[in-house]
């Protein structure tokens, strides 16, 4: 549907479960999505601008559909840090539009967005950078569960120095936080915060609540154990002696396996 909405340059906005994508003459020129930040998160949050300068231009140009044309001749905003941050904003909220949903898609011919023009995008572009995106988080950890779900710290030690961007996104992870909860709390692109919770859950460090619950086994009273006789013990000493001095140091093993599996 939306390679076709190119092809006839339709202008208007494409609704979907996880977001919209809005189209002047069949190109990209807006998305937005709940599973990430807005553009006003992304500039008030990182100090681009303040938080009053983005409501004063949505209140003074948000009718004529000029809200990004005003910040830049306001001179609240340099028009190269808004181009950048709107792109960011547009590829990221695409991404989340265009991923797997259950219903139907939806086109509305002749709907604009307040903000205005400031840099349309190719549908092809939006295309390929989305199956780009896909292919690196399937590379960093095919398990998508944690995209959506409460997220939850194992009970695994963090025994290695983490990524400044990566600590942040764990410090957030408190058993009812999503990614998209961190982002917002972050101000961060919604897919740059994927990245991180994939690379800690294919490190053993993060996991889902629902699998936490799942692992844990129920609590059954454990079997009379007869006493054993001194004998029985001297040979139960040795044998697991024996089987220690055969078997190779499990735990290393299970160590490395993690460790390539991350990487």
């Amino acid at each position: 549907m939306l390679s076709r909405l190119a092809e006839e340059r339709a202008t208007g906005v494409l609704t979907r479960d996880r977001g919209v994508l809005y189209l002047v003459e069949g190109q990209v020129v807006h998305a937005e999505s709940p599973a990430t930040p807005g553009l006003d998160i992304l500039l008030t949050s990182r100090g681009a601008l303040g938080s009053d300068g983005w409501w004063e231009a949505v209140s003074e140009a948000g009718a004529e559909r000029r809200v990004g044309r005003f910040l830049v001749d306001s001179g609240r905003l340099a028009a190269g840090a808004l181009e950048l941050c709107h792109l960011g904003a547009l590829y990221d909220a695409a991404f989340f539009t265009l991923g797997a949903s259950s219903g139907p898609a939806r086109f509305r011919y002749g709907v604009a967005h307040w903000i205005g023009p400031v840099r349309p995008v190719t549908v092809g572009a939006v295309e390929r950078e989305t199956l780009r995106r896909r292919a690196l988080l399937h590379r960093i950890w095919p398990d998508p569960d944690t995209d959506t779900a409460e997220l939850v710290r194992t009970a695994r030690a963090v025994d290695v120095v983490l990524p400044p961007r990566q600590r942040t996104v764990l410090d957030q992870v408190d058993g009812a936080r999503t990614v998209s909860d961190i982002s917002r709390v972050l101000g961060r692109p919604g897919f740059h915060t994927l990245v991180d919770v994939r690379r800690l859950a294919a490190a053993g460090i993060v996991t889902t609540r629902a699998r936490t619950v799942e692992c844990r086994a129920p609590e059954t009273a454990a079997p009379p154990v007869s006493p054993l006789s001194p004998v029985s013990t001297a040979t139960a000493q040795a044998a697991q002696a024996a089987q220690a001095a055969a078997d190779p140091d499990v735990a290393l093993l299970r160590r490395l396996r993690d460790a390539l599996e991350a990487l």
